[in-house]
Formats: structure tokens, C-alpha cells, sequence
């Protein structure tokens, strides 16, 4: 791994984790309260169904034990910041993305190491140093919420200079990691195109559940429209970058990298498509309100 890899990524999460805590208040924490059903459904999926989905579709594509314990860590990994630009563009709520990320940033330090490990002990028992142990753990903390603690100071402290800094930030974040993206698949061009055509399907597939299952599940719970939406991209929209840092800076393997890898390009036309079908099929909630309503000031 060179040094654009061991240096340059972490770097770009740790920008992309920064802009994420400009934007953050603790009232988007608070507002879980106000849709805990949105939330707790949306969580459930996310940690327990996902997971589950993606060891069935392991064991039924028959990955090799390191690629496996890769598309578990992806699993495991909360959603993307990215969720937010989709749900946006597709009229999802966006203020429950936002919580749902804060929150979901949070349990992963715990649910992530916890699920990393048993992928370990299942499909590769004997490899012993791999896991994540407690140093290993706390580092992960760091990575993760470090740098959205020190945003959200930033924007306690001066919440003019973190609006500001907002859009940029994100630029910044996004320039930096397709740099790095870029730079680390041509230097591992060979190992990646010896996996890719076991990936792709894998990956592609598990994107698409995601997205469904995050849409599907809560309008069962009856969860409105706009919500399911949002839970939807936050649920289908893995953080693949943390995936990749922590495979390849914290457990030390390219090879575990490979899925987060394939899924973070694939994910974002799988993504598309899936928002516009989602928008063009779907009922609009308020519309079919107005009918009732004229009804009623007529009687």
C-alpha cells in the first residue's frame, strides 16, 4: 500500500466525516424522538436485516473467506453522506437522513467491530491477529466520530464560519477521495481485476436489496412516503469509503477493501436508477389528500 492509500484516505474520510459534523446540531440528534418509528425501523433493517441479507448472499455466491469478511465490513458500515444528496434529489426527508447518519455513525462504532469479528471467526477461524480488538476498536472510534465531534464544535463555536464552510468541505471531500480512489485502483489494478467479476454481482445485487428493503420495510410499518425515501438512501447508500479505511488502514488488507471498493462505484448509478423508479411509480401522499378535502368543504 502506498502512501496515497495509507495517507490519502483516511484523510478524505476524515474531510468527509468533518463536513458531515459542520452540518449536524444536537437537534438533529433530538429529532429521533420525534420519529422514533421512521428511525427505529429504519436502524432495524440497517443492523440486523442487512447483514443478515449480506451473509445469505455470501454463502449463496460462494465468496472466498477474505472477500466474504469484506462484504460483512461493508454491511456493517453505516450509511453514506451521499444518502443525503439522493434523498434530496428525490424528495426524501431529508432532515431524517441526516439524523439517521448521526445516529447510525454512532452504533456503528460498536455493531461494526462486533460484526467484522464474527464474519472473522465464521469464514476465517484460524487467521488470528486480524480481528478487531479493543485497540483496534478505539481506533475506529476515532475515525469515525472524531472528526464529526470536532465539526459540530466548529459549528457550536462559529456556526456562520461551518455554513460557509459547508459546501466547500464537501467539494473538497469529494475531489480528494476520487483522487485517492482512483490513484489506489491503479495501483492495485491487478488484484482488483482479478476479483471484480465476483463482485460486481454480489455487490450490485446487495445495493439493490438495500434500496428495497429500506423502502419496503417501513411503508409496512406504514411509515409516510417522504420517510421511506430517506430510509431507502440511508440504508442502500453504505459508507464504503469507511469500509475501505478501515480494511485497509486498521486490518491491514487490500484484499478486504475489494468489495467496498466495486460497491462504491456501482452503488452510485444502482442508487439513480432506483430513485427514479421510485419516483416515477409512487404516489404522491399530499395530492391524494386534496380530493378528500374538497370533499369535505363541499359537504
Amino acid at each position: 500500500m502506498g502512501p496515497l492509500t495509507t495517507i490519502g484516505l483516511p484523510v478524505a474520510l476524515g474531510i468527509i466525516m468533518f463536513g458531515l459534523g459542520l452540518s449536524l446540531r444536537p437537534a438533529d440528534f433530538a429529532r429521533v424522538a420525534k420519529n422514533p418509528k421512521a428511525v427505529i425501523v429504519a436502524l432495524a433493517c440497517q443492523l440486523i436485516l442487512l447483514p443478515a441479507i449480506c451473509l445469505g448472499l455470501v454463502v449463496l455466491f460462494g465468496l472466498p473467506p477474505i472477500l466474504a469478511v469484506g462484504m460483512m465490513l461493508l454491511a456493517a458500515s453505516p450509511g453514506g453522506t451521499t444518502a443525503n444528496l439522493y434523498s434530496h434529489l428525490f424528495r426524501g426527508d431529508v432532515a431524517l437522513n441526516i439524523s439517521l447518519t448521526a445516529v447510525n455513525s454512532v452504533i456503528a462504532v460498536f455493531t461494526l467491530p462486533f460484526i467484522t469479528n464474527f464474519a472473522i471467526g465464521l469464514f476465517m477461524p484460524g487467521e488470528s491477529g486480524l480481528g478487531l480488538e479493543f485497540s483496534k476498536t478505539v481506533e475506529v472510534f476515532v475515525i469515525v466520530l472524531g472528526p464529526v465531534i470536532l465539526g459540530m464544535l466548529v459549528r457550536w463555536w462559529k456556526p456562520k464560519f461551518a455554513d460557509a464552510m459547508n459546501r466547500p468541505v464537501r467539494i473538497a471531500s469529494m475531489i480528494i477521495l476520487a483522487i485517492v480512489i482512483v490513484g489506489a485502483i491503479v495501483a492495485n489494478r491487478e488484484i482488483l481485476l482479478a476479483n471484480i467479476g465476483a463482485l460486481a454481482g454480489i455487490t450490485s445485487l446487495f445495493c439493490a436489496l438495500s434500496l428495497t428493503i429500506g423502502f419496503l420495510v417501513p411503508r409496512l410499518f406504514r411509515v409516510e412516503r417522504k420517510q421511506a425515501v430517506a430510509s431507502a438512501f440511508e440504508i442502500g447508500i453504505h459508507n464504503g469509503t469507511l469500509a475501505i479505511v478501515i480494511a485497509q488502514t486498521v486490518l491491514g488488507s487490500v484484499e478486504l477493501s475489494l468489495p467496498a471498493a466495486v460497491y462504491s462505484v456501482l452503488m452510485f448509478f444502482i442508487a439513480l436508477l432506483f430513485g427514479f423508479v421510485v419516483a416515477r411509480r409512487g404516489p404522491k401522499e399530499p395530492d391524494a389528500a386534496k380530493p378528500a378535502a374538497a370533499e369535505t368543504s363541499a359537504a
